[in-house]
């Protein structure tokens, strides 16, 4: 008796795409987007997680995979894309933890809460992040964002 074969179908979209920005700068924020807008407390926007790497792009590869599920679960999620964002360094001071905590304090501030797979940053108060970033800077990066 014959075996059945099993039909093979291949996916148009990719599944995960990888570029060269990433290379550029070891140290980095970025921010997992949404295709579709997200409801906060104040306003909508597609920003679903702001997250920080020292490591590169193996570190925002593994936040994808571990947060796909979470964030493909939001009700007319079907996709999202990884963006990241950068500054210039300075000696003696983890920029890239201070873009991400201005960008974190920035979103609650605009929205009323974090973004929706942040545990981090719900009870984040004021230090010294803006003292290196302009909240004008911040604010127009999340609108691009939204």
């Amino acid at each position: 008796m014959a075996k059945r074969r099993a039909s093979i179908s291949l996916q148009r979209d990719a599944a995960l795409v990888a570029r060269r920005v990433i290379l550029r700068n070891e140290k980095l924020v970025y921010v997992l987007v949404a295709n579709k807008k997200l409801d906060y407390t104040n306003l909508r926007s597609r920003v679903a997680y702001i997250g920080t790497t020292k490591k590169g792009g193996a570190r925002i590869a593994q936040s994808v995979a571990a947060r796909s599920e979470t964030i493909l679960r939001l009700h007319g999620v079907t996709a999202f894309e990884a963006r990241t964002i950068s500054c210039r360094p300075r000696q003696h001071v983890k920029m890239w933890c201070k873009l991400e905590r201005a960008l974190l304090l920035s979103f609650l501030e605009i929205y009323g809460e974090v973004p929706r797979c942040n545990v981090q940053g719900k009870n984040y108060t004021e230090r010294d992040e803006f003292d290196y970033f302009t909240k004008s800077r911040l604010k127009r990066v999340l609108e691009d964002l939204a």
